[in-house]
């Protein structure tokens, strides 16, 4: 038989054994933002599709300067050739590069993309509205001109219905893609849950976070703008100058003296220094002035024609209402106006710092 032991002896002192705790798996940090990374991947890749459409007008351009030998203006000129070669190049590398940048989720793809769509964004929306306005003038033209050419042709009823076909189809395919789809990159590339993406994604401070994006945005302008005159004062010099429009090696200077200007605009801006601020407050309204005097006084035809354009080339730029009317004019006139009022909402960004003052000296004893 089992015999039961007798109990610990010992005096019950009150000490209760200590609880087991038990271990809990912690609780995952739920973001605060939600995350757009699928975003990025499809606006990404959105954007290098974009890219490539841009480089498959390069061998179209090509082809362009194929077909205008068979148009009664002559062949185009070498420099009109390049320069769209260069400008479709150029928006088919930066597109690519943005979209490989925001599949990747870089900080500088999203500021890049969201101050660019900005500027596509207000650029389209001023070249539908000028289509608009002028394509039904300019079709007429050329309807006009057609018949004029060829009195076999078709009849007119039939041409003008199929002009306002072409001109509908223009004016759609124009604002899809100055209008449309800029918009939904500026919605987009501004949420701030995208801003909170990228910023935990790529954790690195980008030379994009150095500057406010509105003055990265201002020295994305001025840079662009930069090449923009580097490159027609390389390929098509005729530069409006106080009144007169100069051409050959005279015009060539005066646009790369106006782009070296810029990239320094666009670097000094980009540093946040006043001095630049002032520079291109000042410049701005100088170059507004210039242009007005210019397409007030001189003929842009005269200019052509020192370049060497053929009299057939002259007639169909003379028959154009752009270069008929003050379209010109005002279109210079808006752009310059909109970055100049846009100059002066940065001065917030530019405030001069008050001089610091020396320490007094101690008052010497004795």
């Amino acid at each position: 038989m089992e015999t039961e032991l007798p109990p610990d002896p010992r005096p019950d002192l009150g000490i209760k054994p200590a609880p087991v705790l038990q271990q809990t798996a912690p609780t995952p940090e739920v973001p605060a933002y939600r995350d757009r990374g699928t975003g990025l991947v499809v606006f990404g890749v959105f954007q290098i599709i974009l890219g490539l459409l841009a480089a498959l007008m390069v061998p179209l351009a090509a082809l362009g300067v194929f077909m205008s030998r068979l148009a009664p203006g002559g062949s185009m000129r070498p420099g009109q050739f390049l320069s769209g070669v260069a400008s479709y190049a150029f928006i088919a590398v930066a597109l690519v590069a943005l979209g490989i940048g925001s599949v990747q989720m870089k900080r500088w793809a999203r500021a890049l993309s969201l101050v660019i769509s900005w500027y596509w964004l207000i650029t389209g929306v001023l070249m539908t509205v000028l289509l608009t306005a002028m394509l039904p003038v300019t079709m007429r033209s050329t309807l006009a001109q057609v018949q004029q050419n060829s009195p076999a042709g078709p009849s007119p009823q039939l041409s003008t219905g199929a002009m306002a076909v072409i001109l509908t189809l223009i004016i759609i395919f124009a604002a899809f893609f100055l209008v449309a789809i800029p918009v939904a990159f500026v919605v987009f590339y501004s949420r701030k849950d995208v801003a909170e993406t990228v910023r935990h994604r790529d954790p690195i401070e980008r030379w994009t976070d150095r500057a406010p994006l509105p003055v990265l945005g201002a020295s994305v302008v001025l840079a662009l703008g930069a090449l923009y005159l580097l490159l027609v004062g390389l390929t098509n010099p005729v530069f409006p100058f106080f009144g007169k429009y100069l051409t050959g090696v005279a015009a060539s200077a005066c646009f790369l003296v106006m782009a070296a200007l810029d990239t320094y605009l666009a670097v000094a801006l980009f540093r946040l220094q006043s001095s630049a601020w002032w520079i291109a407050a000042i410049t701005v309204p100088v170059r507004l002035l210039s242009m007005i005097l210019t397409y007030a006084r001189a003929d842009m035809m005269q200019a052509y024609a020192k370049m060497g354009m053929s009299d057939a080339q002259l007639k169909m730029l003379s028959s154009n209402p752009m270069f008929r009317g003050h379209v010109l004019l005002w279109w210079s006139l808006i752009s310059m106006m909109l970055l100049f009022g846009y100059l002066l909402w940065l001065k917030r960004y530019f405030k001069t710092q008050p001089p610091a003052h020396a320490a007094p000296l101690p008052a010497q004893v004795g």
